[in-house]
């Protein structure tokens, strides 16, 4: 059953109060994909046990595979099962018409990223292009989260190395976050400081001398993709210096496949797949929200409604 214009517009007002707690009291919300229910199911168990709030994130492929009326009400239902603090984020959305689809579905938190399909946008294109969805996102409150340039990877298992002399020529400056900020006014910074989408065979390092400089030259919220394969000590320190939202997928998804995989082996003549997800899946991936949780510091940050 759809929400009321109403409960969308307190539901984005609550978001966006809570990014500011979580900023002013130095916690981060786990952003994690949503790939199906039992994912879902999955990061609702987990928030339930550590009592914290998350945010649950679509892209574009999920988008087409479950579809945006079908994600808000599968999040509602288990909101009011569960009394979890739950939202959801449209995550690397493509285009100004998908982002404002996004909000229309009563989304509370819109990526837009012009430069996942087009990666050569020109800094024009993508500035005005944020700009229209953070004015049309003003109808329901809904917080805009961007950034200036293409971010590299994917969300997969990966067996290259780094190339950091490479993603260093694509890292975040102070300058121009605060030049993106000014020109778009959007709620939340993409920060590129050595975060990279998808899970890679030695562990990420992140620059928090430059998120430290970053944070100083911009009073918006601040966001890191691609946190799957970093090391927990660095998320630590990022939401002591004010980071908000962590981003994480490839973790999951590689937590979901071994423990299917391992399922299968393990019960070759069972053929209710479903059951097999619901034993060993949902448990394995909850794991894993539940360990970023922690690196977060959100353990028992969460407030619900009654």
């Amino acid at each position: 059953m759809p929400i009321t214009l109403q409960q969308v517009r307190a539901n984005c007002a609550q978001a966006r109060l809570r990014m500011a707690q979580a900023r002013a009291e130095k916690w981060a919300f786990g952003a994690f994909n949503l790939d199906d229910e039992p994912t879902l199911e999955a990061v609702a168990r987990a928030a339930k046990a550590k009592n914290a709030p998350v945010l649950v994130e679509v892209s574009q492929g999920e988008v087409d595979s479950i579809g945006l009326a079908n994600v808000r009400d599968m999040v509602d239902n288990v909101k009011d099962e569960m009394g979890v603090e739950i939202y959801i984020n449209l995550d690397h959305s493509p285009s100004v018409e998908a982002a404002k689809r996004g909000i229309d579905a009563g989304y509370e938190f819109i990526h837009i990223d012009v430069s996942q399909a087009n990666h050569n946008a020109t800094d024009e294109e993508i500035i005005a292009a944020t700009r229209e969805v953070v004015e049309y996102a003003r109808f329901t409150g809904a917080l805009v989260e961007s950034e200036p340039h293409y971010f590299g990877g994917s969300s997969n298992l990966h067996t290259e190395a780094i190339d950091y002399e490479f993603i260093k020529k694509t890292f975040s400056t102070p300058e121009g976050a605060k030049e993106f900020r000014d020109a778009t006014g959007i709620d939340t910074f993409a920060a590129a400081i050595g975060n990279l989408h998808g899970k890679y065979p030695v562990p990420k390092k992140l620059d928090l001398k430059l998120l430290e400089e970053i944070r100083a030259a911009i009073d918006c919220n601040i966001s890191l993709h691609g946190g799957s394969g970093t090391p927990g000590h660095y998320f630590e320190n990022a939401v002591k210096i004010g980071v908000t939202k962590i981003n994480i997928n490839s973790d999951m998804r590689i937590a979901y496949r071994e423990a299917l995989e391992k399922a299968l082996k393990a019960n070759p003549h069972e053929y209710s797949v479903a059951k097999l997800v619901e034993e060993y899946v949902v448990p394995a991936v909850q794991k894993v929200v539940e360990e970023k949780i922690t690196m977060f510091n959100s353990t028992d940050k969460a407030v619900v409604s009654r």
